[in-house]
């Protein structure tokens, strides 16, 4: 079957789904096809009458996630498939295998270690005859993290600086709320995990998705409040440090080691000095541990479901717009040298800047689907992507920059 369809958005009724679709109507070249695939026509019908007259023409697409014959079918159609369906440990896999098989593009939001996992064993081989570039987690899971760590691989590497050694991402601002979808994949894996032991391996390997790579000893990911050495500053992890820490590995794995034979990776949010400082940490582990431990617990779980935001549902416009986020990721490459790269944006991260960076990453997948050089396989969006996906974020207005660090913790130029 030709390819008739460009982008296929697969869960286009669903909240951030209609997110997406709506930043495509905005950010899709003239005469990009993209169509609504979901399993309701009438839904689908009711989005795309939304969408204003852009979208007018989109070709409407039944397809059930759980269909192994409609997403064979999405697949063939399509040059690019998006998914917002989650937890994808339920409801992703069948899509990876029929893109594999069709040598299609395919982008998700996923923070799952073990549906990743799941996706490298099976389909990395598969993807990389074929050709389909199946990039994960291409949302705020974990976009800033692996083009954080691009960016100062690629200054140390103009800079003749040497490999990457400890890196550290850091949270220093984040204004939104929790995604239900998160929520919801978080629930799935403590359920698999707690019914089977050797999962719950794999998800603590630090290099669970690295497809054997296994570079410098791993940073102890700290799950009690710490003062960091040099700095002072009390320090926790970040929540999505579990998954997103494994994500920028497996981009290093995917070039050979290529961030440096050193290369260490952590993710933190730092509560202050003092005796504040401490208090704020000692309440964060203690509200992440205390979130984990009541979704682990049957009889708990009805109140956190009760307080938390189901699958499907978002905050309004205002907040969405009125949220952001930004990290900084800093380190010391093997000659001394010392870089910090900063990935910012205005938008709910969780909603309204991930719903800009997948399409964006949508977008990259079918410009640059044709040039040479581009190889298939289970990828990473710094690994699948990485330049081109810098500079459509930055005109879409993020911030992405990497600076050089004097002496005195000073910036001493930008790039």
């Amino acid at each position: 079957m030709a390819r008739d369809i460009d982008i296929a958005l697969l869960g286009a009724t669903g909240f951030v789904g209609r997110l997406v679709a709506e930043h495509l109507v905005q950010a899709a070249p003239d005469g990009v096809v993209v169509g609504l695939a979901g399993r309701s026509r009438e839904r689908l019908e009711q989005v795309r009458s939304g969408l204003g007259a852009r979208a007018a023409d989109w070709p409407l697409l039944v397809a059930d996630s759980g269909g192994a014959a409609t997403l064979r079918a999405l697949a063939d159609r399509s040059r690019v498939v998006v998914s917002t369906v989650g937890p994808y440990q339920r409801h992703g896999i069948p899509l990876v295998e029929a893109c594999a098989a069709a040598g299609t593009d395919y982008a998700d939001l996923t923070g799952e270690v073990l549906f990743v996992r799941e996706a490298v064993d099976r389909f990395h081989d598969r993807a990389r005859e074929s050709g389909a570039r199946v990039v994960v987690s291409c949302g705020f899971d974990s976009v800033p993290s692996d083009l954080g760590v691009h960016l100062l691989h690629r200054a140390a590497q103009a800079e003749g600086a040497g490999g990457l050694t400890d890196t550290t991402l850091w949270v220093r601002e984040g204004r939104g709320g929790v995604s239900g979808g998160t929520v919801d994949s978080l629930r799935l894996q403590l359920e698999r995990t707690r019914e089977d032991p050797a999962l719950r391996r794999v998800v603590g390997d630090p290099f669970a998705l690295s497809g054997g790579h296994r570079g410098a000893p791993a940073q102890r990911e700290h799950w009690r409040p710490f003062v960091e050495e040099g700095s002072g500053r009390w320090a926790v992890p970040f929540f999505m440090a579990p998954y997103n820490t494994r994500v920028v590995r497996r981009s290093d794995a995917l070039l050979g080691g290529g961030y440096g034979a050193r290369f260490r990776y952590r993710e933190l949010v730092a509560t202050g000095r003092g005796a504040r400082g401490a208090l704020r940490a000692r309440t964060l582990v203690a509200a992440m541990g205390g979130l984990v431990g009541a979704m682990s617990v049957p009889g708990l779980r009805s109140l956190v479901d009760r307080a938390l935001p189901s699958p499907g549902e978002g905050p309004n416009r205002e907040r969405r717009e009125a949220g952001s986020f930004r990290t900084e990721t800093t380190t010391t490459t093997e000659d001394g040298s010392r870089y910090a790269a900063t990935v910012a944006a205005q938008g709910d991260p969780g909603y309204a800047a991930t719903s800009v960076m997948l399409g964006q990453s949508a977008l990259v997948l079918l410009a640059t689907r044709d040039e040479p050089g581009r190889e298939g396989g289970v990828l990473t969006p710094a690994a699948a992507l990485g330049d081109d996906l810098v500079q459509a974020l930055r005109r879409q207005g993020f911030t992405l920059d990497v600076r050089r660090l004097d002496r005195s913790d000073g910036v001493s130029g930008a790039r």
